[in-house]
């Protein structure tokens, strides 16, 4: 047929990843420590303890919970820690800092159970575009894991792609 379509997307052996792909699912949370600081400036370590022995952290249960504090006071480590040990047999995972950190730290988690060698001399493509909120460290720590495995790297769309990178011949 010399009329026939050709997908050259389809044939030209380029590994596509989704980033969407490695994000897990589950409510995030965050928990701000300022709510609990007195005249927003200072932690009564005596109303601190109170709020943790008195807090519903049930409602908190199969959540990813970050912990800040987006006031500008000195917390004493001490305070995120209790949070934490008040958090551990409710949330699916914690971290201290915003929504994207914990977000960050998901991802790194899924990046560790991949065997990288299995993309030794491969092209790929890392998506860009999607609905899930992928953190840009998400996309960094994948391009520099995949480096020394990979052929080439480039991002985008299979049809419409950034080089990024290549191998040395």
């Amino acid at each position: 047929m010399e009329n026939e379509i050709i997908n050259k997307v389809a044939s030209s052996g380029i590994i596509s990843i989704d980033l969407e792909e490695f994000y897990q699912k589950g409510e995030r949370k965050i928990i701000d420590i300022k709510d609990q600081l007195f005249q927003g400036l200072i932690l009564r370590e005596k109303d601190f303890r109170e709020y943790i022995k008195t807090n519903n952290w049930e409602e908190y249960k199969n959540c990813f919970v970050a912990i800040t504090c987006t006031a500008d006071a000195i917390v004493p480590t001490w305070a995120y820690m209790l949070i934490s040990l008040a958090l551990q047999p409710f949330a699916k995972k914690i971290s201290f800092g915003n929504l994207e950190t914990l977000e960050s730290i998901l991802y790194e988690e899924q990046f560790s159970k991949i065997n990288f060698e299995n993309y030794k001399d491969a092209r790929i493509v890392i998506k860009g575009c999607g609905s899930l909120p992928v953190p840009i460290n998400a996309y960094t720590s994948l391009s520099a894991r995949l480096k020394p495995y990979a052929k080439s790297i480039m991002y985008g769309e299979p049809c419409s792609t950034v080089p990024l990178y290549k191998a040395q011949k």
